[in-house]
C-alpha cells in the first residue's frame, strides 16, 4: 500500500515528466505554433502533449504536399486538428485544401458506374471533333440556365460506340455538384442484374434514391438483358415516377429511340407492344434526343 506522502511524489513526477515533454516539444517551430494558437494556461496542454505532437507531424506532412496521392497523414486528405473546448481540448479530422477542391464530387453518386467518372471535366472534353458542337452547346446551355429556369427535361444523348456520351453527360453532372447539386449516375445494366440480387431492404433504398434523385443518368439503356420485370417493375415506375415529379433525368445509349422501342418489345404481343411504347413515352417527356455521330475516341 502506498503511503501518502509517496502518492504526492508520484503525481509531482508525472506533472514534472509531463512539463519537461512540453518544453521539449515547443522547440518544433510547428508544435509551437500550434500551442500558441489554442491560447490556454500550459499546464492546460502539457496534459495534451502527445496529441498535439500528432498534430504538429500532421502539418509538417502538409508542408510542401503537392496533392492527395502524395498524403502521409494518418487519414488521407485529413489533418489533425485540436480546438479549444472551454478547459480541454478536442481533437478532430479536418479536411485540408485538396480534400475541399474534391469535396463537390460527394454530390454525384455513382451506381454500377466507373469511378473514373467522378472526374469527368468540361475542360477536358475532346472538342476537335465538329460533329461534337450541338451537344457542347445543348450542355453548356443546360448548364447556365438550370439556376435560372424550371428545367425539367434532361438529354437522351445517343450515338455509335465509344464517342464519349458518358463522360459528356457526367462533366457536367460533375459541374452542377459544385453549385451543391446531387445527382446519381447509374450503369442501367449493371443496375438491374444487382437490383434482381438485392435483398428487399436494399432493393427498395436504392430503388428510392433513383427515384427521388435530383438528377439522375441512366447509363447505357438498351443495353442490357431485358425481361419483362426489368421492364415492367423497375424502368416503367421508375421513369413514370421521374415524369410525375417533373425531375431532370439523363440517358445514354447506343440506340435511338425507335431502335430502343423495339429492344423493349419482348414477345410480340399487343400488351408487351403497349408496354414498350408507354416507355418510350415517358423517355420522351423526360428527355430531349440528340444524336452524337462521333469517331470511336477510345481508339
Amino acid at each position: 500500500m502506498y503511503k501518502a506522502n509517496s502518492v504526492f511524489k508520484i503525481d509531482d513526477d508525472i506533472k514534472l515528466s509531463l512539463q519537461q515533454e512540453f518544453i521539449n516539444s515547443l522547440k518544433d517551430e510547428q508544435f509551437a505554433k500550434i500551442a500558441k494558437s489554442l491560447k490556454m494556461d500550459e499546464n492546460i496542454l502539457m496534459k495534451y502533449t502527445s496529441r498535439l505532437k500528432d498534430c504538429a507531424v500532421e502539418c509538417h506532412n502538409c508542408n510542401g504536399c503537392k496533392g492527395l496521392l502524395e498524403c502521409r497523414n494518418r487519414i488521407r486528405g485529413f489533418v489533425l486538428t485540436p480546438q479549444k473546448n472551454k478547459n480541454t481540448i478536442s481533437f478532430s479530422y479536418i479536411g485540408c485544401s485538396y480534400t475541399k477542391k474534391e469535396e463537390y464530387k460527394e454530390n454525384v453518386v455513382l451506381f454500377d458506374v466507373s469511378r473514373e467518372i467522378k472526374n469527368a471535366s468540361l475542360s477536358n472534353v475532346y472538342t476537335k471533333d465538329k460533329n461534337r458542337v450541338e451537344i457542347l452547346k445543348k450542355i453548356k446551355d443546360y448548364y447556365h440556365h438550370y439556376f435560372t429556369e424550371n428545367i425539367d427535361k434532361g438529354i437522351y444523348l445517343y450515338g455509335n460506340f465509344g464517342t464519349g456520351k458518358t463522360y459528356l453527360l457526367s462533366a457536367l453532372l460533375n459541374e452542377l455538384a459544385k453549385k451543391d447539386v446531387k445527382s446519381i449516375i447509374v450503369h442501367v445494366p449493371e443496375l438491374l442484374r444487382s437490383l434482381k440480387e438485392a435483398f428487399d431492404y436494399d432493393y427498395r433504398e436504392r430503388f428510392s434514391a433513383l427515384k427521388n434523385a435530383p438528377i439522375l443518368l441512366l447509363d447505357d439503356i438498351g443495353a442490357e438483358y431485358l425481361t419483362t420485370w426489368a421492364r415492367d417493375e423497375v424502368l416503367e415506375p421508375l421513369l413514370h415516377h421521374r415524369m410525375n415529379e417533373n425531375l431532370p433525368t439523363f440517358f445514354t445509349s447506343n440506340l435511338n429511340l425507335e431502335e430502343l422501342e423495339k429492344h423493349f418489345i419482348i414477345s410480340n404481343t399487343t400488351i408487351d407492344m403497349i408496354n414498350a411504347r408507354r416507355i418510350i413515352e415517358r423517355i420522351k417527356k423526360l428527355a430531349v434526343p440528340i444524336e452524337l455521330i462521333s469517331k470511336n475516341i477510345r481508339e
